[in-house]
């Protein structure tokens, strides 16, 4: 039932955050879930893969909306004790000349068939610590960059000796961002005899190379972790800053860590088709493939679709692929399963702000960080002609979620416009909500709930996002710019609709209206059947391939096996040839 991989060794996946269940505030957003995913599918599939995160004691942030939609934070605190085991083993890393000790708590995640994939949580909360070194792991994407470096090294340089220490036989390092850049530095101390003097010889380099992939996420030049020449030498050391930087990891002034993982690893790849191309541009010396991102299906698929397709189609839990098959379920029970999932939503959505909503009206929902690419008030571009929209569907209901970085001010002035638009324009045909600590439970039922899964982000800013693929997981189609992913899913009026690209954003809104008015809003409202179908043919296409169990056989084979297929039958060899 396995995919097969070859063993002798094992993948260490390594991610600044991951999303490993709900109640571990151990992620923020996009790129932790979809780290989440990928172990979720790793385990399904029995992939021989451990992974390395942050053991983030006090999580990301619990967000509260005043009622104008001014953003406050407060920590989220969790035990480590209460989910995962602690390691017996310990190792220290240094940091502006202090040695500073790294304990790791252990979470087994299982998958469908028993397979476990450890996950080692790194925590410097030891009593032999400083205060302010106890505190190095606890906030994900908290402090400026110098605490950000600091937790570089803990994640990269404290991630590869944890793995030794555990004796863990590790033949492929897999850096899930430039965060963990700082692993090849510690696995190049290690080929050179432990320490940051000496002089690396190619065939050393190359040695490091061997066993490194590398996941860019990042499609604009300042969302790459950079940090200055001053701080690398006082936190990182005059000696390995002088390396790096012989070894032509910075750039422009700067220590570059994306350019530091480029520089160590034999393959690299963007998260979408488009995505890879950005990245090559950026970077064109060196050579970025394309694995498009999916979502782990039975994570992401609300309880009334999973029923229906165990129902109809029970392969779907084993081989995502069967997901195509639901082109031939009853549109009735696609209708139903999907009305009861947007009753769950609806209901949650009253327990949280006491608004009663309507399960028969057309309901849109975009939830997703709120930052300024991602234009969340593009949908307001026109007023009136919005109210105009709603009046012709028989009303409209859109459901926003989202947090801002807490040093985002301009993502959270975004979040108090939405909020001042909602109360400007709401009326009896338009009720627009803003929904406060968007995270993993609140996600799960939009994507599932919502009628129109919309996404308008500044192109091509939007490297992949997996939103939409959650929820064409559960038939929803999207209305979305062609960026990201949707290049790769929308078909149009099969899967969604395609916002087209324009000159402007007010060339964009208006084509966003336009997708509303002549497509979304007559099908909806006339055609109950039609939409049913649209449904089906969005779970069946997009579903069936925007999965991690696609995208995790896709990095075996081409990033981290790539010179052996798994052992099979001749027969099987020559398909795989085709």
């Amino acid at each position: 039932m396995h995919e097969r991989i070859p063993h002798g060794g094992q993948v260490a996946y390594f991610s600044m955050e991951i999303a490993i269940q709900p109640a571990m505030p151990t992620y923020s957003g996009g790129l932790g879930v979809l780290a989440g995913d990928t172990l979720r599918s790793a385990a399904d599939l029995g992939v021989p893969l451990v992974a390395f995160t942050l053991a983030h004691r006090k999580g990301y942030f619990q967000q509260h909306l005043s009622a104008t939609g001014l953003q406050t934070e407060d920590v989220q605190p969790w035990s480590p004790e209460e989910f995962c085991t602690e390691e017996a083993a310990r190792i220290t890393v240094a940091i502006e000349g202090r040695v500073v000790a790294v304990r790791a708590w252990r979470y087994d995640l299982a998958g469908l068939f028993g397979h476990i994939v450890p996950i080692y949580l790194l925590d410097t909360d030891l009593e032999e610590n400083s205060g302010w070194d106890r505190g190095l792991t606890d906030h994900l994407y908290g402090g400026d960059t110098n605490y950000r470096l600091q937790q570089e090294i803990v994640l990269g340089m404290g991630g590869v000796r944890m793995a030794k220490a555990l004796g863990l036989r590790v033949n492929v390092f897999h850096m899930n961002e430039g965060h963990a850049a700082l692993l090849t530095l510690a696995l190049l101390e290690s080929q050179l005899g432990g320490g940051p003097l000496g002089a690396p010889a190619e065939a050393d380099l190359e040695a490091v190379r061997r066993t490194c992939v590398f996941t860019t996420h990042t499609p604009v030049p300042a969302g790459h972790d950079r940090f200055s020449t001053e701080q690398a030498i006082r936190i990182l050391g005059s000696d390995r800053t002088a390396r790096l930087e012989a070894l032509g990891c910075f750039r422009d002034g700067l220590l570059n860590m994306t350019l530091l993982a480029l520089r160590f690893s034999r393959y690299a790849n963007g998260v979408a088709m488009l995505h890879g191309k950005v990245s090559q541009a950026m970077f064109p010396e060196f050579k970025i493939d394309s694995i498009t991102n999916g979502v782990h299906a039975p994570t992401w698929i609300s309880e009334p679709v999973q029923k229906m397709l165990d129902e109809q189609i029970p392969a779907w839990r084993r081989d995502n692929l069967y997901l195509r098959n639901v082109i031939a379920v009853p549109e009735s029970e696609m209708l139903a399963a999907h009305k009861r999932a947007k009753e769950e939503l609806l209901a949650e959505v009253g327990s949280r702000t006491g608004l009663v909503l309507d399960p028969n009206v057309l309901t849109l929902g975009f939830a997703r960080r709120a930052a300024t690419y991602k234009r969340a008030t593009l949908m307001f571009t026109d007023p009136e002609r919005l109210k105009e929209i709603a009046s012709k569907a028989g009303g409209l209901q859109i459901l926003y979620a989202g947090k801002a970085h807490p040093q985002d001010e301009p993502g959270k002035a975004l979040i108090q416009q939405v909020v001042a638009e909602a109360a400007r324009l709401g009326n009896d045909n338009l009720r627009i909500v803003y929904l406060e600590n968007y995270a993993w439970d609140l996600g799960a039922r939009l994507t599932a709930g919502v009628d129109v899964w919309v996404n308008n982000p500044r192109r091509p800013y939007e490297a992949s996002g997996t939103s939409g693929m959650k929820a064409a997981m559960n038939g929803v189609p999207s209305l979305s710019i062609l960026d990201g992913w949707w290049i790769e899913g929308c078909i149009e009026g099969v899967t969604g609709w395609a916002i087209e690209d324009g000159a402007d954003d007010l060339a964009e809104a208006d084509s966003l209206y336009s997708k509303l008015e002549t497509a979304v809003v007559p099908l909806y409202r006339d055609a109950p059947e039609k939409w049913a179908r649209l449904m089906r043919t969005t779970l069946a296409f997009n579903g069936s391939y925007f999965n991690t169990n696609r995208m995790v056989k896709q990095y075996t084979r081409n990033a981290y096996y790539p010179e052996r297929l798994p052992q099979t039958t001749k027969v099987e060899e020559a398909a795989y040839a085709d």
